[in-house]
Order: structure tokens, then sequence, then C-alpha cells
């Protein structure tokens, strides 16, 4: 039995194609099947039903690549170690974010990031909460970005910021006139949202809950950009809450519509979040950094009261 014969099974119960395998794992389809029949022949097992389409586990098959997981994630933790050891910062990083911290975060500390640790290659990719959970769970990233806490006991949580909700209150709206609002001056029937699955949607919501009751049917004009919910207020059709640094790219004409808090304010709390078994601890330790000097200049807010991104059960 090898580590790359466990890769290679890896690829195979991912893809569910020997052939899509075979490119993932950069080699031919002949040597990944012959790798994986030798290993099935030595276990006296068959990993895989081939007769299915797609290819599925047997019972045995599905129990073994979960240790064939371990294995290889403690294999690479050698890697690891030496590259520590070496205080090499550098290789490949996959690092998921959430789309409503995307466009504001990530043009703050890219540059100064790549420039710093020109060795890391770094791969981002937008995803929610959700799957970016699965992915952490399954090794398909190595850290993620994303509003916390997030109460999953094989995720760790470092905190890069605080990020207060401000309010965008157009002109012709009853809250315009107030200086700085608090949440019990928030309706949830004239609050405009982004669509389901967005994390911030539901801190909202949750924050709306703790004031008074709710008719999620209300919940009528829905958007997938802040930049649409903006436009829509504008247009009279109600208000919206933004994430603090969401405000720095509206129009200095709108700004007058930006209605800060009352203290404590209501915040979302911004992590760097990976599988708690994580390798490459030392681009996380670097990232945070890098992250955490960068926000600390932008946002001056102290006193906040942090809002759950977890969806609550509704009580009866």
């Amino acid at each position: 039995m090898t580590i790359t014969q466990l890769k290679y099974v890896l690829a195979v119960a991912e893809h569910k194609n020997f052939t899509k395998a075979a490119e993932k794992t950069f080699v031919t389809q002949p040597t990944l099947s012959m790798q994986i029949q030798k290993l099935e022949e030595e276990l006296d097992i068959l990993i895989f039903d081939r007769s299915k389409k797609p290819i599925e586990l047997t019972e045995v098959g599905n129990k073994l690549v979960q240790q064939a997981r371990n294995i290889v994630n403690e294999s690479e933790r050698i890697q690891d170690i030496v590259d520590q050891q070496k205080g090499f910062i550098g290789g490949e990083f996959k690092l998921g974010v959430i789309p409503t911290i995307m466009p504001t975060l990530l043009p703050m500390f890219l540059t100064n990031f790549i420039k710093k640790y020109p060795k890391v290659k770094l791969k981002i990719e937008e995803l929610t909460t959700e799957a970016i959970i699965e992915r952490l769970m399954d090794g398909h990233l190595d850290a993620a970005i994303a509003a916390t806490p997030l109460e999953n006991e094989n995720i760790k949580e470092r905190v890069l910021y605080y990020e207060p909700f401000v309010g965008y209150i157009p002109n012709n709206h009853r809250l315009n006139q107030k200086k700085k609002i608090d949440a019990t001056d928030l309706d949830i029937d004239d609050l405009l949202l982004l669509e389901d699955g967005h994390c911030f949607r539901d801190g909202i919501i949750n924050l709306c809950k703790t004031q008074k009751s709710y008719d999620e049917d209300h919940f009528q004009l829905q958007s997938g950009s802040f930049e649409t919910l903006v436009k829509l207020a504008n247009e009279g059709l109600g208000m919206t809450l933004l994430p603090y640094l969401h405000t720095m790219d509206v129009k200095e004409s709108e700004k007058t519509n930006l209605h800060y808090f009352n203290e404590p304010t209501p915040a979302r709390e911004v992590s760097l979040i990976f599988n708690k078994s994580e390798l490459k601890m030392q681009i996380i330790d670097a990232l945070h950094t890098t992250i955490a000097g960068v926000v600390k200049g932008a946002i001056a807010f102290q006193n906040v009261q942090i809002i759950s991104p977890i969806t609550k059960v509704k009580s009866d």
C-alpha cells in the first residue's frame, strides 16, 4: 500500500470517474486504474462498484476513503513540519471567501500579501458559508474568510475584525431624519435584504428577531448585491443595511443616506477559519497578520454587539 495509491482512490471517490481522476492527479488513466486495482487485490476487497454510473464506493470502500484522507493529510504534515522549521512560507494555498466580504476586503490586502509572500500561490474562490464548511471538511480548502461564530467543533476561528452594520436610509424614508438609529427602529417589512443563502442576510434577520416578531412572507424584495439594494432604496422601496467596508464605495452624493447605530453597534465578526487539523499554519499566520493589520486602520469601532450569522430556529 502506498500513499500515491491512496491519493488515486481519493481522486476517484471525489470525481466518480477514473478518467477525470487521472486528469486531476496528472497520470494516465491506465496507470491510475492499475494502481487502484493492485490496492484492491492486496486488501482483497472492492473499493469501487464499477457497474454503477457514476462509479460508487462500496460499503468498505467508503470506510477506507475516510481513513485514506487522514493518512494522506498526515503524510503532507511531514512536509509542513520541514517548511516551518526552515521558515519557508510558500506553495499553493486555497482560500475561500464569502460574497459579502470578497469585493471589499480582497483589494485591501491582496497586493500587499503577494508582494510580501511571493512564493505563496493563492487560489481564491468566492463561496457561500455552507460550501466553505463543506470544502474545509473534505480538504478542498486550506482556509476561508467568513462571518463567525459558526459553532462548528471541527473548525477553528481566528478573528480578523469586527465590521459594524450601517443603515442606508434614503430621503423619503421614515427614519431619514434620525441622526443615529437603534435596532428597535428597524422594521423587517421595509428592510431590503440580500437573497437567501447569504449569511449577512441571516445576521440582519437575527438582529430584527430580537426586537419583534416577523413574518418571512414579507421578505419580497431581495437581491444578490449591495449595489442593487442601494438602488432599490433610492427608488423609495425601503431601506437596507450595509457592512461598514461597503459604505466606502457609496457615491459621495449618497453618503448623507448613511446612518450609524447607537452603541453598542450591531456588527459581524469576520474571521479566518480553517479545519482543526489544517497544515500550512505559517501561511495562515501570515494571512491573519496581513489582513488584521490592513483593516485595523479602516475600522475604528470598538464598542460593538456581535450578531450571529447562524440561522436561528423560529420558536413557536
